[in-house]
């Protein structure tokens, strides 16, 4: 095998053991969101759904995470056209949005806990903090890995490589709006209307 063919083939294992990752991500989100099916409703007499959520500060939430993966496409369009300045104004808009995002799905943890209704309050509440604190820590772990693609363009600039990496982070990011539509409507649209 040759040297170019070494590298392909490296390639190819590090994205299929991207695509097996994001397969497990997917089967642990799923047995979050039936565990969450199955409990919600079991509020050891606390308040409901219903009763805690605001669907509208969630719907500017959903706005502001679902427009942080446009901007996410939009920089991986500038980084394969080699347009490195608009590349990097995406991806800083990404991770800004992404950001704040964060920032008030901490500030609704915060309010939710200082009122009394943490994890350990109810089955309900303990299911609704573990399926949407962990999206909220792939939340974070996006945005530590948009950092680190950031600083390799800066030392390395443009490659192949680069590209492959980001393409990889792009899928993981809109994977992460793909569950939070499911969250927004399993937990927070159909816990508002029932």
């Amino acid at each position: 095998m040759n040297e170019a063919e070494l590298t392909a083939h490296k390639h190819d294992k590090a994205q299929l053991g991207f695509w097996a990752y994001l397969m497990t991500d997917c089967m642990l989100f799923a047995s979050l969101f039936a565990t969450y099916m199955i409990l919600r409703n079991n509020t050891n007499g606390g308040p409901a759904a219903h009763e805690l959520f605001s669907l509208g500060f969630i719907l500017v939430s959903t706005i502001i995470l679902l427009t942080s993966s446009y901007m996410c496409g939009l920089a991986n369009l500038a980084l394969h056209h080699n347009r490195r300045k608009e590349f990097v104004v995406y991806l800083g808009a990404t991770m800004l949005l992404g950001a704040a995002f964060l920032g008030l799905e901490l500030y609704e943890f915060g309010h939710m806990i200082a009122e009394g209704h943490g994890p350990d309050a109810s089955a309900f509440l303990s299911a609704f903090f573990t399926l949407v604190g962990l999206h909220g820590a792939h939340i974070a772990i996006g945005l530590l890995w948009a950092g680190v693609l950031v600083w390799a363009l800066y030392r390395q600039g443009s490659n192949f490589d680069i590209k492959r990496k980001f393409g990889l982070f792009a899928i993981y990011w809109h994977f992460l709006d793909v569950v939070w539509i499911f969250i927004f409507t399993i937990v927070y649209a159909m816990g508002v209307a029932l």
